[in-house]
């Protein structure tokens, strides 16, 4: 007997009510077309690795050390990944991706972000395109009326990494930490757990320090080498095996999320001492 077909969830089908405005429907249905299989999204996977992966190489190149590249696995393209990274500043897990591209990675590249500004405004459509070649989806939604939403966008990332050949990046802690001691983070969600157990991707955690969220700022201090040393650790595949054998539950996701959040814990301990090793 053969197996169930495996569609692909859409987030417009789930939506009831209007919760979704106009113009997020309207982006979220050409994202939607741009990233199925074919030219469209052969071309913006090619402006990722030739545009918006160099310039932001470029933009950070003069600051940036990485640590634990040896600890990365090597990057099978039949199999998938989500990259679970610590959230300081808005450019973190592009810098990161770009790193992973210039080795090589050849994935369909995938970044869930806030529907606010990305989804809800035109501008935010081409910054989505010019800075990411529209791997800013799906929308995730802040609203607490709209929170059901979320699962179905994570239900589609799940389907995508399913399919293999897919990387998705992702924030456990859900927004950005603004407490000042980039070593304490925030409270996770259990959206890595819930994506790690539906679609068994290999999970990466990563540690960056260093990014500001002034771009032209960024910018300059690269140039000038004047600005913060940027670190970027990378630990090894999280270990999730006995884990991923139980049944799906929130409370397993607490379980995955937790696991990953202490490898990205050790991780900024790991880079506080690289810090502190540099010379004053």
């Amino acid at each position: 007997m053969s197996a169930a077909p495996d569609p692909r969830p859409n987030l417009l089908e789930r939506e009831r009510g209007g919760r979704l405005s106009r113009v997020e429907r309207i982006q979220v249905r050409l994202i939607r077309r741009i990233t199925e299989p074919g030219w469209f999204d052969s071309g913006r996977r090619w402006l990722q690795r030739n545009g918006s992966q160099r310039w932001i190489h470029a933009l950070i190149k003069n600051l940036l050390t990485e640590f634990g590249t040896e600890r990365l696995p090597e990057f099978d393209p039949n199999k998938s990944y989500i990259i679970a990274a610590n959230h300081l500043s808005i450019f973190d897990l592009y810098a990161a991706t770009s790193q992973l591209m210039r080795r090589g990675l050849p994935h369909r590249v995938f970044f869930p972000v806030k529907s606010e500004f990305f989804y809800d405004t035109p501008a935010g459509f081409v910054v989505n395109a010019l800075m990411s070649g529209c791997a800013m989806y799906p929308p995730i939604f802040r609203q607490r009326e709209r929170a059901a939403l979320n699962i179905g966008s994570l239900d589609e990332l799940a389907w995508l990494l399913r399919q293999g050949g897919t990387m998705v990046g992702i924030h456990p802690e859900g927004q950005r930490s603004t407490s000042g001691d980039p070593y304490q983070l925030l409270e996770s969600q259990s959206g890595v757990g819930r994506l790690a157990r539906q679609s068994g991707a290999i999970v990466i955690p990563v540690f960056i320090n260093g990014l500001v969220n002034d771009l032209s700022h960024q910018v300059k201090s690269n140039f000038t080498n004047s600005g913060t040393p940027i670190h970027l650790v990378f630990g090894k595949p999280v270990e999730l095996d006995e884990l991923m054998q139980k049944a799906p539950s929130p409370k397993l996701y607490r379980e995955i999320t937790a696991r990953v959040m202490a490898a990205i814990q050790d991780l900024a301990f790991e880079e506080r001492d690289y810090r502190d090793q540099l010379p004053n």
